[in-house]
């Protein structure tokens, strides 16, 4: 029986991304994304007048924009191997037996306890859309009614209305910062490697995750672990 024969790039022909580049993610139809990285606050141990506040700024913040946003919450189990074989060289360096004993036992109970019950990493994300409009829409409005307006594009005009694109979504992910800021929530706009680390991890569920981005580069800003029984 004959075996079906695949393109290299299959996979490619089903992302509507075409490229990533200086943070922000280009798709196959023009439109551009950004990221932004959310640190998240537990709700349950604030102060009824502190959730209340809460509430009432995520509810001002929202209200006072004017494009959509799509909140994202990705979660994983979280690999605690790394750690695992950080403290198994603790373990053999350590001098003292009783503390490498108490080591050793200190790993597998973490072995054990991550066995039984499933320590999930949550990261939530916010993604900002920009697809056109604003003052390059406006213009085109007005040639429409207005013939003498609409002259012929160049490539320096076209260049211009991608720099538009850009400033226009870049002032969208400012609001967007100051926003979640006045709510008192940490968030910071993923770079080009973040969003390919994002994007495998997303199509890759299976695999290893990497650090997305590591703690020290975001200040640990936009996770949350949680252990689920």
């Amino acid at each position: 029986m004959p075996q079906a024969t695949f393109p290299q790039n299959a996979t490619q022909q089903f992302i509507d991304v075409e490229e990533i580049k200086n943070g922000v993610i280009r798709l196959k139809t023009g439109g551009l994304r950004a990221v932004v990285m959310v640190a998240g606050v537990n709700f349950e141990l604030k102060s009824e007048e502190e959730q209340d506040g809460i509430t009432s700024a995520y509810q001002n913040f929202l209200n006072a924009l004017d494009f959509s946003i799509q909140i994202v919450i990705h979660s994983r189990k979280l690999n605690i191997s790394g750690y695992l074989h950080k403290m198994e060289g603790v373990r053999d360096a350590e001098t003292n037996e009783l503390l490498k004993n108490q080591t050793a036992e200190y790993i597998e109970f973490i072995r054990g306890f991550v066995k039984q019950n499933e320590i999930m990493t949550k990261t939530f994300f916010a993604v900002i859309p920009y697809d056109g409009g604003g003052i390059r829409e406006l213009q085109k409005g007005a040639a429409r009614f207005l013939p003498f307006l609409a002259g012929k594009k160049n490539k320096h005009q076209q260049e211009e209305s991608d720099e538009e694109k850009y400033a226009q979504l870049q002032q969208r992910v400012d609001e967007v910062l100051n926003g979640l800021e006045r709510i008192g929530l940490r968030a910071v706009s993923l770079n080009d490697e973040e969003l390919l680390e994002l994007y495998y991890n997303l199509y890759n569920p299976e695999a290893i995750e990497k650090k997305l981005p590591s703690q020290e580069s975001v200040s640990a800003v936009g996770t949350s672990p949680s252990t689920q029984s």
